[in-house]
């Protein structure tokens, strides 16, 4: 394996469980990864989401200007600077879009036949995240075995998705890896992500890796690949920690003090 000189991370399926906490093993792992290279970390989950699932697993010594936190699918970026995180860009909708994207997405369920709320529902179904709308079949908080079960292989949600394309000219439509469907900024994917830290960092995509759970056709983070950065394929956190593992042999370089 060639040695990357930064590498980026999906969260949810890949360092941690769907919106559970990372571990405090994987916490030191992302914090000796930082000693030695630049982090980005991309989710489809709003910055509140990162703010409680990833950094209080951060050892207090962890090199945060070294940390790029992508949340609502690299619609926003925040930087560790002067001691607090601050927003680098922030692509929200304005109102008049949100209103249209709403209605597009209540006219879009009925179409596909998901506009019917199940019986058991945890949390809202529709969520506002700033820079991304986000539906989630059995509502955001629902557990991660039920959310499991309900669209394994995306072909309920693909459907929605691509119905929501048909009304909507000026956005993105992401299925991610359990039950959500993620709408962004035309243009403003994962892969605008990865771009965006090639401008931010100076580092070629080619000395980059993205690390990611749904990196197969129809996957959240499959778009990254148009990208031309390399990818590598997890299935859990236990894989991305044996990946990190490999990673922090293979440079043996001293940490930076």
């Amino acid at each position: 394996m060639v040695k990357p000189k930064l590498i980026g991370f999906d969260l949810d399926g890949t360092l941690a469980e769907s919106k559970a906490r990372v571990s405090a093993e994987m916490g030191e792992l992302l914090s000796d990864l930082l000693s030695r290279m630049p982090v980005a970390i991309m989710s489809g989950g709003s910055w509140k989401q990162i703010e409680t699932q990833l950094l209080p697993s951060l050892p207090l010594d962890t090199k945060l200007e070294r940390l790029y936190l992508m949340p609502v699918s690299a619609g926003q970026c925040y930087v560790y600077r002067n001691q607090k995180w601050l927003p680098e860009y922030d692509h929200s909708f304005g109102p008049v879009e949100k209103e249209q994207i709403f209605q597009a997405l209540t006219e879009s369920l009925k179409e596909v036949g998901l506009d019917q709320i199940p019986d058991k529902i945890y949390g809202q179904q529709v969520e506002d995240r700033g820079a991304q709308i986000t539906w989630s079949a059995l509502g955001q908080q629902a557990p991660l075995e039920e959310k499991s079960k309900f669209d394994p292989d995306r072909r309920k949600r693909l459907p929605l998705r691509d119905a929501l394309l048909k009304r909507l000219n000026n956005v993105n439509v992401a299925v991610n890896a359990t039950t959500s469907v993620d709408i962004t900024q035309k243009g403003i994917t994962k892969a605008y992500g990865i771009r965006k830290l090639v401008e931010l960092t100076g580092t070629p995509t080619s000395e980059m890796i993205y690390v990611g759970d749904a990196l197969e056709e129809g996957g959240n983070d499959a778009v990254v690949i148009e990208t031309g950065v390399r990818t590598h394929a997890v299935f859990g956190p236990k894989e991305t920690a044996a990946f990190i593992e490999t990673v922090l042999e293979d440079t043996k370089q001293p940490a930076v003090v």
